[in-house]
This record gives structure tokens, sequence and C-alpha cells, in this order.
């Protein structure tokens, strides 16, 4: 595989571990008690934590990168790849 699929594979896990991450230890303002006066959303998030979240995603997809390639790289996959004739 080139190294175009491999970044192709990472930019995809990363994205997929993204999603449950945002919602980890995100507390509402509604949920933390506290009051909206300009009008804003009570389901935003108090403290997002961005980069936090970011730096923690970047390594679960790192992880799950290596299983994925491992798995590619060790054949175990190859049966799973040929078509059913």
């Amino acid at each position: 595989m080139s190294p175009l699929t491999y970044l192709a594979i990472y930019f995809i896990c990363w994205w997929v571990v993204l999603f449950p991450v945002l919602s980890l230890g995100s507390h509402s303002h509604s949920e933390a008690g506290l009051d909206l006066k300009d009008g804003g959303d009570p389901g935003a998030p108090v403290l997002p934590n961005l980069k936090r979240k970011f730096i923690t995603t970047t390594w679960v997809a790192l992880i799950l990168f290596a299983v994925i390639v491992g798995i590619l790289l060790s054949g175990v996959a190859d049966g799973l790849l040929t078509p059913i004739r």
C-alpha cells in the first residue's frame, strides 16, 4: 500500500474516534445549573477542552490505526477481501 493509503486510513480512524471523545467529560450549561442571559444554547458545553480532546483523539486513533494496519499486513484479512464465487 502507498503512504497515501496509510494516511487515508489514519484520517478516517481519527474522525471516527473524534465523535465519541467529544462527549467525554462535557457538561452543558443546563447540567451545571448556569443561567444564560445572552440567549446562548443551554446544551453548549461549559468547558469544551478541545485541545485535550484532540490530543486524546490523536493517540487513540494511532492505536486503532496500528491495529488495523497490523491486521492488514499480517494477512489475516486476505480471506475477507477475496470475492465470493
